[in-house]
């Protein structure tokens, strides 16, 4: 369970990263559109656990790969922004959130599931 220090960190962390990411990474998306879906923190708040979702993207693997090789100036550019309000800038880590893509595999799922009617009791 998350610590209120952890989830105010988090949603710090969210806000943060996707303003950097729509100001100074616009042009390594090249007109992709880059959301951050959720943060994980871990309990010593030295590590994030970044979940990144792509729209307009069908090559999602080599645009995070593109990400974690600017890690280091990311985490510059948060450490700038929210320097004064954590001691200990976290180390991030990115992770592709497929939850969306996961969800409609599912709603799929169900809207091909045949349901044949039920058959109709009689009263003997």
């Amino acid at each position: 369970m998350e610590s209120k220090r952890q989830k105010q960190v988090a949603r710090l962390i969210q806000k943060d990263l996707g303003e950097i990411f729509q100001r100074e990474f616009r042009s390594l998306f090249a007109g992709n559109f880059v959301t951050i879906t959720d943060v994980k923190v871990s309990p010593d708040l030295s590590v994030a656990k970044v979940y990144l979702s792509f729209l307009k993207n069908h090559n999602r693997e080599s645009l995070l790969e593109e990400i974690k090789e600017q890690t280091k100036k990311i985490r510059g550019m948060f450490g700038m922004k929210a320097g004064k309000q954590l001691r200990i800038i976290p180390h991030f880590s990115f992770f592709i959130d497929d939850t969306a893509e996961y969800a409609q595999k599912i709603e799929e799922l169900f809207a091909n599931i045949h349901i044949p009617p039920a058959e109709e009791e009689e009263d003997s």
